[in-house]
Parts: structure tokens; C-alpha cells; sequence
């Protein structure tokens, strides 16, 4: 799962909206993996990864949601000082700019779900695959 599907979607900044997407979401049985959310020009922006992209794609449009579906690099990170950094590192190495990251947790894993929007998914992907891989030998 190095490169995801991520979607961005534009909420109302009002008591409630994310919390009504989120359980549109959860009704159809979709699971979010990792999310983040701020508030932007008077917008909610939302970003996550769910572990159904289709079904949250029909979701998000059946909710008329502005929303748009875009690559992220991810990683799955042993929950200890120092291993957010070398991945990190290792992108800005290969002189990958982050432009943003937030991480999650998936169902039944005791490793961070970190996700990292860069100027190159595709790059950054392989490297962190890499990355990921180095740590299982």
C-alpha cells in the first residue's frame, strides 16, 4: 500500500457537517484509515484514505460533496522515536518536497498509517516502499 488513492473534500464549517460525511461514510460499511481536517477560507477541508475508494467516491457524491481524488505516498511506521524522521529524511534526500502529512491506523496493525501528499506520489511511493521494506530484513 505504498501509493493511495486520497480524497479532499470541502465540507460546511458549521457544528456537525464532518461528522454527518463521516457517518454517511460509515453507514456504507467504509472505513477510514487516516484523516485529517482544518478549517481554510471559511471551509472545512477534509483529507483521508479509506480502505474503500469506490464506495466512498459514490458516497461523497451522492452527498454532493466537492471532493477531488488525488495520489498519496504512505508508509506503515513502527510506533517509536525516530522512524517518522528517517522517512522524512529519506524523501528530502531524494529531494521530495512534503507539502503535507497525517497518519492514521489500520484495523488490526499496531504500525502508524502515515500518509505524505509530495510533489512526486509516484517517486516518493517506491522510496518509502523501500523504506519499508529495509525495516522487515
Amino acid at each position: 500500500m505504498p501509493k493511495v488513492k486520497e480524497f479532499t473534500v470541502t465540507i460546511e464549517d458549521k457544528p456537525g457537517a464532518l461528522g454527518r460525511c463521516f457517518a454517511a461514510l460509515a453507514a456504507r460499511g467504509i472505513n477510514i484509515l487516516a484523516f485529517q481536517s482544518y478549517v481554510e477560507e471559511g471551509e472545512s477541508l477534509a483529507r483521508l484514505v479509506v480502505d474503500d475508494p469506490e464506495s466512498a467516491k459514490a458516497v461523497l457524491g451522492g452527498l454532493r460533496a466537492i471532493f477531488e481524488q488525488t495520489e498519496a505516498a504512505t508508509i506503515r511506521l513502527a510506533h517509536c522515536p525516530g522512524e517518522l524522521g528517517r522517512a522524512a529524511t529519506r524523501l528530502g534526500e531524494h529531494k521530495i518536497n512534503i507539502d503535507y502529512s497525517y497518519c492514521g491506523l489500520e484495523p488490526g496493525s499496531a504500525r502508524a498509517l502515515v500518509v505524505f501528499g509530495t510533489d512526486n506520489a509516484s517517486h516518493a511511493a517506491k522510496l518509502l516502499d523501500g523504506l519499508e521494506a529495509e525495516e522487515g530484513s
